[in-house]
C-alpha cells in the first residue's frame, strides 16, 4: 500500500466521530512528518451529521476521479435516515473506485453501503456490534465477523465503527510508514494502538489485541505492567468483576490464546529484549516474572525450536 491521497466519502446524516476520528489520524500524520492529501466527497451538496452539524466545501463525486493508489474511506451514517432512493447517485462511483484497485474502507454502518454496492459479496467483513446481525441477514453473500476492530479482505476493509475508525486509520499509517511512526501518531492523539500485529516487525505487546472487549483490554494492560509479579487468574478476574472461569473463557474467545500463553509470550519477549542489554540472567528472570534462571533458559530454548 503506497497511497498519499485519502478520499472521505460522506453520506447525509454521517456520524461525526466515524468521520473525524479517521480524518484526524491522517491529519496528525502530516503534523508528524508524513503528509496526506485529504479530500471530502459526497453525493449531496451540503450533507449534515447525525447530530445536526452541517458541512460546506464538499466536492461532488463526479469531480474526483479515483486511482489505484488512493484510499477511499466511507464514514458511517444513521441507517434509519439513509435514503436508498439515492443509490444511483453514488453506487456507480463507488464501484468504479473499487474497479481501479483503490483501497476501499468502511467505518461503522458504512459497511451497509459497501454491501449495497456489491463490494462485499464473498468477503469477510464487520460493522458496529449492534448492526452485525442485520448486515448478515440483509446481505447473505457476506461473512460478517463480530468482535473485531476491523477486517481486511483483499483491498476492502471494514471497521466496527465509532473509535475503531481510528484503529483502522492507524493500521494504514503503520503499513505505509512503519510501527514506530504509527506509535508517534497515536501518542500525538493520546490514544493507544489496539490492533493485532501478525508481521514479525510488530511488537508482541500489540498482538492479540484486535478485539473490542474493554474488560480484556484492561486485563492485558495490567499483565503488561506487572510481568515481574506473580499473576494469578483469580486476581485478574477481580480487576474486571467477573469470575475466573468466565475470564478464562472470555480471554480465549476474544484473543485466540489462553491467558497463560499470553503471559508467557510477553515474558519471553521482555526477556529477549533485556538479554540484549547484557543484564545477568538471574536479574532478567526476576524482572520478567520467571521463578528462576533455569525456567527462563528452558522457555528461550523452546522458543528457538
Amino acid at each position: 500500500m503506497s497511497a498519499n491521497r485519502v478520499i472521505f466519502f460522506i453520506f447525509d446524516h454521517v456520524h461525526l466521530l466515524d468521520l473525524a476520528g479517521a480524518v484526524t489520524v491522517f491529519y496528525e500524520s502530516g503534523c508528524c512528518g508524513n503528509n496526506y492529501e485529504i479530500r471530502y466527497v459526497s453525493p449531496y451538496h451540503k450533507p449534515v451529521t447525525s447530530s445536526g452539524l452541517g458541512f460546506s466545501n464538499i466536492e461532488p463525486l463526479k469531480s474526483v476521479t479515483v486511482n489505484k493508489n488512493d484510499m477511499v474511506i466511507v464514514a458511517g451514517m444513521e441507517i434509519k435516515k439513509w435514503d436508498r432512493a439515492d443509490d444511483h447517485l453514488w453506487i456507480p462511483w463507488l464501484q468504479d473506485a473499487a474497479a481501479t484497485g483503490a483501497t476501499i474502507s468502511s467505518i461503522c454502518t458504512a459497511a451497509f453501503a459497501l454491501a449495497a454496492a456489491g463490494l462485499l459479496n464473498g468477503h469477510t467483513c464487520t460493522t458496529h456490534w449492534a448492526w452485525t446481525a442485520a448486515l448478515q441477514r440483509e446481505y447473505p453473500l457476506l461473512k460478517v465477523i463480530e468482535n473485531k476492530l476491523f477486517v481486511q479482505s483483499g483491498r476492502i476493509f471494514t471497521s466496527a465503527g465509532i473509535s475503531t475508525g481510528i484503529d483502522l486509520a492507524l493500521y494504514f499509517i503503520e503499513e505505509q510508514h512503519g510501527a514506530a511512526f504509527a506509535c508517534v501518531v497515536a501518542k500525538d492523539m493520546v490514544v493507544y494502538i489496539r490492533r493485532d500485529g501478525m508481521e514479525a516487525q510488530n511488537s508482541i505487546y500489540l498482538q492479540n489485541r484486535q478485539h473490542i472487549n474493554h474488560s480484556i483490554h484492561m486485563v492485558q494492560d495490567y499483565i503488561t505492567r506487572h510481568l515481574h509479579e506473580k499473576l494469578i487468574i483469580d486476581e485478574l478476574a477481580q480487576l474486571v468483576f467477573i469470575s475466573p472461569r468466565n475470564l478464562t473463557r472470555l480471554f480465549k474467545s476474544v484473543t485466540g490464546i489462553t491467558i497463560g500463553k499470553y503471559i508467557q509470550s510477553l515474558r519471553q519477549e521482555k526477556a529477549k529484549q533485556l538479554l540484549k542489554t547484557n543484564h545477568k540472567l538471574a536479574w532478567v528472570a526476576k524482572e520478567c516474572g520467571f521463578s528462576n534462571p533455569a525456567q527462563l533458559r528452558k522457555i528461550i530454548k523452546e522458543a528457538q525450536h
